[in-house]
């Protein structure tokens, strides 16, 4: 299995390409494949650190974080997704791991909320989340507040 080249960056660093494949990425899985109707491009990707992962030059898995009190009270991962066709090598893992890694070192926070999608909730406990509160539709699709502490 190839290693997925994991790296962060802020929205200015990113380049036209990182950008352009980014929302690429992020408007084939949310809007595409989950048959979502939605405003991908919210305003908040400027005020986010971007954790992208690629392999062979192209991003193939991608998460946004945020600081307390941008999104959440809590520091937060955001617009967690991987390819399609890349999802049966784990790298959905990897890219969590450096999410959590990158807000303790960026944020120097511990405490972690995510708005996860529910069929996701063993993904995100396998990552030491525990679901709280009751679950909740977000753009029409089932979603868990979820915590790491």
């Amino acid at each position: 299995m190839e290693t997925l080249h994991i790296y962060t960056k802020t929205f200015n660093e990113l380049t036209i390409t990182e950008l352009y494949e980014v929302l690429q990425l992020r408007s084939e899985v949310f809007v595409v494949e989950q048959d979502c109707v939605y405003q991908d491009i919210d305003g908040k990707d400027q005020k986010a650190l971007h954790v992208i992962g690629t392999k062979n030059g192209k991003i193939v898995a991608y998460t946004r974080l945020f600081n307390t009190g941008y999104y959440f009270d809590e520091a937060s991962i955001g617009r967690v997704v991987v390819a399609k066709n890349e999802r049966k090598f784990g790298y959905g893992h990897d890219i969590i791991k450096a999410s959590i890694t990158a807000i303790e070192k960026n944020y120097k926070q511990t405490v972690i909320k995510i708005s996860a999608q529910q069929y996701l909730i063993k993904f995100y406990q396998s990552h030491g989340f525990k679901q709280i509160g009751e679950g909740y539709l977000e753009d029409g699709i089932p979603h868990i507040a979820m915590l790491l502490k």
